[in-house]
């Protein structure tokens, strides 16, 4: 077989790197925004939400339907970022209590609620009450296999999956999981950190 010569070889190095460097700066903010906002804090300043690491991606062949039935793409959860509650469809107290505390974070951002989408998980076949729909306003209601669901996102220990606030990323990253029974005051100082970390590289969305 005939060998690469020294040129071939130094050309074929040469376009690596250069692919290499072109992932690199694709990467750069996105990275850049979680350094800062994880490492290069001030001293003394503690996340209130739990880093999920390595961050979970939104799995490509997620069954998501809405709640007519149609099938949903899992691109349309991306491009923004999610505060995610996961409930049955008959919504008892503690999804109220998650869906109202939902709303009002995101109103609670400002500027910025425009970035981030409220979105409810149903995990069951149980009819949504039309009263509970009228009280959420533009959240989006989708519903997903609890098996697929719990694939993706994770319960802290001793904890189910409706018992959490679910972060994800514009990128379809799972990232954050906020502690069951949460303080909502912490809750928004870890979203309006991550708004204002992530402004280099993410943009107002729907």
């Amino acid at each position: 077989m005939p060998q690469p010569s020294l040129e071939d070889a130094r050309r074929i190095r040469h376009g690596r790197l250069k692919l290499l460097l072109v992932l690199l700066v694709c990467a750069a903010p996105v990275i850049a925004s979680y350094f800062t906002y994880y490492v290069l804090r001030p001293q003394g300043r503690t996340n209130y939400g739990e880093l999920i690491l390595p961050t979970r991606e939104l799995p490509p062949g997620l069954l998501l339907r809405d709640l007519q039935g149609g099938r949903v793409p899992t691109a349309a959860l991306r491009q923004q970022w999610q505060l995610v509650v996961v409930a049955g469809g008959d919504c008892d107290r503690l999804c109220e209590t998650q869906l109202y505390l939902q709303r009002q974070l995101r109103e609670t951002l400002g500027k910025d609620r425009a970035r981030l989408d409220k979105l409810w998980l149903v995990p069951d076949d149980a009819a949504v009450r039309p009263e509970v729909l009228r009280s959420i306003g533009d959240a989006r209601v989708l519903r997903v296999p609890r098996a697929e669901l719990a694939a993706w996102l994770e319960p802290a220990a001793g904890q189910a999956l409706e018992n959490h606030f679910y972060l994800v990323d514009p990128m379809g990253q799972w990232m954050m999981r906020f502690p069951a029974q949460p303080d909502p005051s912490r809750i928004k100082r870890d979203l309006t950190r991550l708004m204002t970390a992530s402004r280099s590289w993410d943009t107002a969305g729907h």
